[in-house]
């Protein structure tokens, strides 16, 4: 029984020894049946050579005795047959069991890992947005704007804005706000006509960013779409504008960038590293703290479906679904000063079809 290919060493995976285990089942169950057979192909010769035997008379008797001997031999063939068949079965049963068990321990662990990869990309990207709000708040022309917002500061600094805006794609538009609320200026005022002057008073990033103790900190809201921006969809960073630029300097305006997080979002949900095959079956997800889908790898469902992830307080794992689905996940671990926001990288794959 030859069970390996001579030209190339095949894969040891789990899935590999499934497939093995199920060619060795059916050869031994062919094998079984064909011993099967011939048992019953003697049981037939012998009971004809009784009858043979019995028509011949005393004569008969010796061909009779040895026709009884086969038969004998027959039925404890048949037997032993019969438990080779009943406990190859079980163990062929059990070998599959371990063996889709191992699989799904391997092919979780690899999920959970690229899980885990896209929310790590996602967080360095995020981290860079830190950086970039709390650096831009010190630039000389953005101070000047919100310490003295005439037109001559108001238009270099939108200018200043323009060039950042140039050069850093991933950004929709930059806003600086005075201490009450009002967007003074803004890097994108053809594209985007009616932000100047808007108020962002009761957002959120706004607030937190006014209330920070220091220019080394940072606020920043869920991601969401904004109408001043047509609609789209942001991750808003935000860093108080200080007088002098001084890490310590009292608060005289809030600088809030808004990152582009669509095609930012699903350039790392479409780049995690599935086969052309896992792709027929697997969709890459990013949620944030609350189950919300911030993006999906299908395109379907991102800021409007809700995700239950079933972790039982584990930052990481995986599970299969009520519909039967492997479900990997791996909470945020944040990325140098940037801890995250609690979001998951989750990877959902549908069930193989049934046997």
């Amino acid at each position: 029984m030859n069970l390996t290919s001579t030209n190339t060493a095949p894969a040891a995976t789990p899935e590999r020894v499934l497939e093995l285990a199920d060619r060795a089942a059916e050869v031994a169950q062919r094998k079984v049946s064909a011993i099967q057979e011939v048992t019953l192909q003697t049981r037939i010769l012998s009971l004809n050579a009784t009858i043979t035997a019995a028509k011949a008379g005393d004569a008969g008797r010796p061909f009779a005795a040895v026709a009884h001997e086969v038969k004998n031999l027959a039925v404890e063939v048949a037997r032993i047959s019969g438990e080779m068949d009943e406990e190859l079965r079980s163990a062929f049963h059990a070998l599959r069991e371990v063996g889709q068990s191992m699989a799904a321990q391997v092919k979780g662990d690899r999920l959970v890992d690229l899980a885990l990869n896209a929310i790590e990309i996602i967080d360095r990207n995020l981290y860079e947005r830190t950086c970039d709000v709390r650096w831009w708040a010190t630039d000389a022309a953005v101070v000047a704007a919100a310490a003295q917002p005439g037109a001559d500061t108001i238009s270099y600094a939108e200018r200043r804005l323009a060039v950042i805006l140039s050069a850093y794609t991933v950004y929709l538009d930059l806003w600086i706000c005075d201490r009450s609320g009002r967007i003074i200026a803004h890097g994108r005022p053809d594209q985007y006509k009616s932000v100047r002057g808007q108020s962002v008073a009761g957002e959120k990033w706004f607030r937190d960013a006014l209330g920070t103790a220091s220019g080394n900190d940072f606020s920043v809201a869920d991601v969401n779409r904004c109408p001043a921006l047509g609609g789209c969809a942001v991750a808003t960073y935000a860093a108080a504008i200080r007088a002098g630029g001084e890490v310590n300097g009292e608060v005289i305006g809030v600088m809030g960038v808004h990152f582009n997080w669509g095609p930012q979002a699903d350039s790392v949900v479409r780049g995690v590293r599935l086969s052309d095959t896992e792709r027929l079956t697997t969709r890459a997800l990013l949620v944030d703290a609350g189950g919300r889908v911030l993006a999906t790898s299908d395109g379907q469902g991102a800021l409007t479906q809700r995700l239950r992830l079933e972790t039982a307080g584990r930052d990481s794992g995986h599970y299969v679904d009520q519909d039967g689905r492997l479900i990997a996940f791996h909470r945020t671990p944040g990325y140098e000063t940037y801890r995250g926001l609690g979001w998951y990288g989750v990877l959902e794959q549908a069930a193989p079809p049934a046997r």
